[in-house]
C-alpha cells in the first residue's frame, strides 16, 4: 500500500512539473548577417522569458550581455536558448562577437515593459 502511494504522489509530482514547463512567453532573436533582427525587443517586465537566439549564419556568433548576466556562444547553423527575467523596467543592451566583423559586433537591445 505504501509503495502504491508512493508511486501516485510520484505521479502527481510530475504531472504537476510538466505543466509548469513551457509557461514563460517566448521570443525569438535571429542572427543573420552579423546582425540581430530584430534589433530591439520589446518584453514584459516582472515575467520571466525564454528566449531562442537563431544564428542563422555561417560563422560562429555570441550573445553577451552584462546587464542581463548571460554569454552565450552559438554555433553556426544553431540555436541556443536564454531564459531571463523577470526583469524591471528598462531597456537592456546585449552584443554579439565582433572579431572579423566589418563595423564591428552586432547591437541589440531587450526593452523590458
Amino acid at each position: 500500500m505504501a509503495g502504491r502511494n508512493f508511486c501516485i504522489g510520484l505521479m502527481f509530482a510530475l504531472l504537476a512539473a510538466g505543466s509548469a514547463i513551457g509557461l514563460e512567453p517566448e521570443f525569438v532573436i535571429q542572427i543573420k548577417n552579423h546582425r540581430f533582427v530584430p534589433a530591439e525587443l520589446h518584453i514584459p517586465a516582472g515575467v520571466k522569458v525564454r528566449i531562442v537566439v537563431d544564428n542563422l549564419d555561417e560563422t560562429q556568433d555570441e550573445f553577451d550581455s552584462h546587464s542581463l548576466n548571460r554569454e552565450k556562444h552559438i554555433p553556426p547553423k544553431s540555436r541556443v536558448t536564454l531564459f531571463i527575467g523577470p526583469l524591471d523596467p528598462g531597456r537592456y543592451v546585449y552584443e554579439g562577437e565582433s572579431s572579423d566583423i566589418p563595423g564591428g559586433a552586432a547591437l541589440g537591445v531587450i526593452v523590458a515593459e
